[in-house]
């Protein structure tokens, strides 16, 4: 699924939301984007079109949901970032990062953390 940056906007306030009518989305993403609330609504729209929203009627107002996961979509975005940016090669990405953004100290335990497993995964796999 294809989720402009605008569309992710509007994602992300019903992800955070949970079951919501159009109004509450539109004063959540507003004082962000500045978008008029026509502007929002044609998001919405489009979200329910692409079916990663559904829209449902209770008594005279839209109530939308998500029909995907937020973590799904991240994944998929990062997937496509990787591929756009670095090739695919997710350790050209975090070697660039380290080298080039700031991260706490904490932040490099859990990154080792995380390498030593996936690490001890790929042996286990191979095994």
């Amino acid at each position: 699924m294809n989720i402009s940056d605008a569309e992710w906007i509007v994602m992300q306030a019903v992800w955070r939301l949970g079951r919501v009518g159009a109004a509450e989305v539109i004063e959540d993403v507003i004082p962000q984007t500045d978008w008029s609330h026509r502007t929002v609504r044609t998001l919405l729209n489009r979200l329910v079109d692409k079916g990663a929203l559904q829209a449902s009627m209770e008594g005279n107002r839209n109530l939308y949901r998500t029909l995907v996961s937020e973590s799904l979509c991240v994944r998929e975005e990062s997937r496509t970032f990787v591929k756009k940016v670095f090739g695919g090669d997710a350790g050209a990405l975090l070697a660039h990062f380290v080298d080039h953004e700031s991260i706490t100290s904490e932040q490099i335990d859990e990154l080792k953390s995380l390498l030593e497993k996936k690490q001890q995964q790929e042996r286990e796999d191979a095994s």
